[in-house]
């Protein structure tokens, strides 16, 4: 049985689809005059991709609340407005959690102080540290409601685990960056919380050691869920890790008290590392809580931020072949996950590209100033098959081009 709703959350529900309504008239309205919009929630993630060349702002900011908590279920819905902050105390009041673990960017995007939204963070797909043994955000979306280019609410997916049936919209809606549709509801799967968290450091490890000593970690039969590893200068930015003066392994586990305990020490007894630590529930969550919001990368005023990912091992490789272009970062996911910064120009642009393109991996250009944003590639260009499949699908879904258009790639 679902568990009930409080009145506050029935009436969210109730008149949210008014709001909807409302989503679906603007978008008629604009698909008519051929009017570009640019979709955000609260704007927290507008410094981020390629800038969108709109007549105007259409808002899910009216869009908010829990429209469904059932605990025992494992299920939470809620329209795209909400902010994350409210999802995640309503979990936290259940003994549970978010299971990919969404970053905060806000400050990194230059939208301190606007709060992130459940449908923001689906649209952009973010995933914290957890993504490395737990999957991404996009995994654990069981439904949507949307509403395309053509002004029509669709709707994929369902309250339960196991709704297998018709086409899987949350795979394609979620990291779409609202090119495809304006999302109105979100159902997720959730987790009971652990109890405890730990972390071993393990310092004086540089970044091919490091990635080393993370992946035997996750190799492991402990069950990690975060690893990390920072450069000093990173380090020195992480209160707890502040006082090492030195390069870091992080590894987490999370779990029951007295198991937390017992795994954490058979790891350290495993690795040949002089002066290691173990930090208990209290820090371990704060110092996670900064590498999932990448407050080690402290970029300046104006430079640009870049994330690549690649196959672990590749990660070391990406940060040397960089360094010497001015350009800084750390590594989480075991290494696959390089978060860098440097001077936004199109010289140091075209060498993170390269250095992506030299590992086989992905890049996304994450924050630069517009003139930059707008003038090179912010992700990889498609295979000429898959920009085939691109433009179909947001023709189907958004004939008229008038949603972000621009965000992803120039001209669609």
């Amino acid at each position: 049985m679902s568990a009930a709703l409080a009145p506050s959350a029935q009436r969210s529900r109730s008149e949210a689809f008014p709001a909807e309504a409302l989503i679906v008239d603007a978008i008629r309205d604009a698909a008519a005059a051929r009017e570009p919009l640019l979709i955000e929630g609260h704007g927290s993630k507008s410094g981020m991709l390629r800038p969108v060349q709109a007549a105007r702002t259409l808002s899910t900011e009216s869009l908010s609340g829990i429209s469904l908590y059932a605990p025992k279920e494992l299920i939470i819905s809620a329209w795209a407005g909400t902010p994350l902050s409210e999802i995640e105390a309503a979990l936290a009041e259940g003994g549970q959690h978010l299971i990919a673990e969404p970053p905060d960017l806000s400050g990194l995007l230059a939208g301190s102080g606007r709060p992130q939204t459940l449908g923001g963070v689906v649209a952009t797909n973010l995933s914290g540290p957890r993504r490395v043994a737990w999957g991404a955000m996009r995994d654990h979306v069981m439904g949507v409601r949307a509403v395309t280019g053509r002004a029509e609410v669709i709707r994929s997916g369902g309250r339960v685990l196991k709704n297998v049936t018709g086409l899987d919209l949350c795979k394609l809606l979620t990291g779409s960056h609202g090119t495809l549709g304006v999302i109105t509801e979100v159902t997720l799967k959730v987790l009971p919380a652990p109890q405890a968290t730990g972390t071993l450091v393990l310092p004086g490890l540089d970044a091919k050691a490091g990635v080393a000593a993370l992946s035997a970690a996750l190799g492991s039969p402990y069950g990690v869920s975060g690893a990390a590893w920072l450069p000093s200068e990173a380090a020195a930015r992480v209160p707890g890790l502040d006082q090492i003066g030195d390069d870091v392994a992080l590894v987490r586990i999370e779990e029951f008290p007295p198991s937390v305990g017992y795994r954490l020490g058979r790891l350290r007894d495993q690795f040949a590392v002089v002066d290691t630590m173990i930090l208990d529930t209290a820090a371990s969550l704060a110092v996670w809580k900064d590498v999932r919001d990448v407050v080690p990368l402290a970029p300046r005023t104006g430079d640009a931020v870049w994330r690549i990912s690649v196959r672990p091992s590749a990660g070391p490789a990406v940060l040397a072949a960089l360094n010497p272009k001015g350009v800084f970062g750390f590594l989480d996911w075991g290494g696959g996950l390089v978060w860098l910064t440097g001077p936004a120009d199109g010289v140091t642009h075209a060498a993170v590209e390269a250095a992506a393109n030299a590992s086989a991996g992905t890049w996304t250009l994450m924050r630069a100033p517009d003139a930059l944003r707008g003038s090179v590639r912010v992700v990889p260009e498609e295979a000429a098959a898959l920009a085939r499949i691109t433009r179909a699908v947001k023709a189907a879904l958004d004939p008229a081009g008038i949603l972000n258009p621009g965000r992803l790639y120039a001209g669609l």
